[in-house]
């Protein structure tokens, strides 16, 4: 009989148990990046809708989150919209101060830490 014909395990035996070996790298910490808080500023000259359509179309806010977060930002004067690492905070504030420019609104957004 060839061995490619034998049953993996005896029917009067059981298979042996897998042997764990502890891993020295799934102790290590894992190392989290800073986060930081998006904050979006009120002004007179920028339309509701804009600050609407940046929370849906660059925060990735559904249209009644968006909402509630400009109202917000108008009525409070600012609002926290959002928490990111840094990178990724500068690079969604850039946009909205490249979107508020293209559009003539003094729209403003800043970022300080948690």
């Amino acid at each position: 009989m060839t061995t490619e014909t034998l049953p993996e395990i005896f029917p009067d035996t059981e298979a042996p148990a897998p042997v764990v070996v502890p891993d020295r790298e799934s102790h290590k910490k894992t190392a989290y990046l800073p986060l930081y808080k998006v904050i979006m500023w009120d002004d007179n000259v920028t339309t509701m809708e804009f600050v609407i359509r940046m929370l849906v179309k660059i925060f990735g806010k559904d249209h009644l989150s968006a909402e509630k977060l400009m109202l917000e930002v108008h009525l409070a004067g600012a609002a926290h919209v959002d928490t990111l690492p840094l990178e990724r905070a500068e690079f969604k504030v850039q946009q909205v101060h490249m979107a508020a420019a293209m559009e003539n609104y003094p729209f403003r957004c800043s970022i300080e830490p948690v």
